[in-house]
């Protein structure tokens, strides 16, 4: 089973759901897009907030730049410092990508395989359907080619009579099935052409999509660069954010049109939530709101680490690195034999574990220092 059937799986279901209560599949997949942005919103919440807090820090980062312009690894050791002082999780952001990275393919495999995921027709009867369907198309395939129920779909809808003796009724229930995976009449398991060999409406519309999908992330890049444009003015590197800004609705473009039209179909909608979510969040999180919400979080934060001090965060196990760091590195230009470097060594890490103990109340045995 490969990563996409099991990502696949639980979104199969999901959009089986979706399916049987609406009976269209352009408009389940809009329903569909809604409701995974609603189990993702405390996740985009908590990364809006990270964001908003983050931004309140902006001022105090500049200075230390300012302050260790020409010593980067103390300046790397003073944000972390500022970063656990104020309870702020600078990767943050990086979850959000993760989680929708994963989503897209459990979204691709719906899209490609709506036999199995929507119709929940057994493994044996597809793969006879596809025997008979690779026989009638002018290159043959098979259950391995991740579009096969796509393509087993096409030749039904050429070639239904081929079908009749698969059993569970196979013909009959996909045919049905495949007049409701359109869009206005066009079907959304077929990819888009550039030249398609007749113009007609629904190749037009398969043809827009693409392009649909591109306008529609590209709205919500625009509107993203321009709030951190007001909420940063100093920011930096502002020209290779605004080549993204073009280059990455470009390249959906150019991966819609080698996708099946659900696909882009759906990136459409996805980013027109995006965006509707996080220009929402955005109002929301004004920075009067978020300083009290940054009070507040930091008081958790304390109380927590009174209530556990055994337990220390991934901001405070880099901050104790870097002391060790500093605590064991270095001989300020002196030169001394390997014995007595050795011994300064020990004597810096005895001494580092001294404070580490003192600080989070353990016991210290200066005995044990090896």
């Amino acid at each position: 089973m490969g990563l996409y059937d099991i990502i696949g799986i639980p979104f199969g279901y999901l959009m089986s759901i979706i399916y049987s209560l609406f009976g269209n599949y352009a408009v389940s997949i809009i329903v569909f897009t809604v409701v995974t942005k609603l189990l993702l919103f405390p996740v985009n919440y908590k990364t809006q907030k990270s964001a908003a807090r983050m931004q309140l820090l902006n001022p105090k980062l500049e200075k230390l730049k300012k302050s260790y312009s020409t010593n980067p690894e103390r300046l790397q050791q003073e944000q972390q410092k500022l970063y656990q002082e104020e309870g702020v999780n600078p990767m943050a952001s990086c979850l959000p990508a993760l989680i929708q990275m994963i989503l897209l393919f459990g979204v691709i495999d719906v899209v490609y395989k709506p036999i199995t995921h929507i119709l929940r027709i057994s493994k044996s009867v597809i793969s006879a359907a596809v025997d008979v369907a690779s026989g009638l198309a002018d290159k043959p395939f098979n259950v391995k080619n991740l579009r096969c129920e796509l393509l087993t779909m096409e030749q039904l809808d050429k070639n239904p009579d081929a079908f009749t003796n698969i059993a569970e009724n196979f013909r009959d229930v996909v045919s049905e099935f495949s007049s409701k995976f359109t869009l206005f009449g066009a079907n959304l398991g077929k990819t888009p052409e550039f030249h398609p060999d007749t113009w007609n409406r629904e190749s037009i519309i398969l043809f827009i999509i693409p392009f649909a999908a591109g306008l529609a992330q590209l709205l919500s890049s625009v509107y993203s660069q321009m709030h951190q444009k007001k909420v940063n003015p100093n920011m930096q590197n502002m020209g290779c954010m605004s080549a993204m800004m073009y280059l990455m609705p470009i390249w959906s473009i150019w991966l819609a049109f080698t996708l099946p039209a659900g696909i882009g179909f759906y990136w459409i909608w996805s980013s027109l939530f995006s965006f509707l979510i996080t220009f929402g969040l955005n109002q929301y999180f004004t920075p009067e709101r978020t300083a009290v919400i940054n009070e507040k979080e930091k008081q958790k934060m304390k109380e927590y680490a009174e209530k556990h001090p055994e337990k220390k965060t991934f901001m405070q196990r880099l901050m104790e690195q870097a002391e060790m760091q500093q605590q064991t590195g270095g001989n300020d230009g002196e030169k001394v034999s390997r014995s007595e470097s050795n011994k300064q060594n020990r004597d810096r890490i005895a001494e580092a574990r001294k404070r580490m103990a003192e600080k989070y109340g353990d016991e210290y045995d200066e005995n044990d220092s090896d």
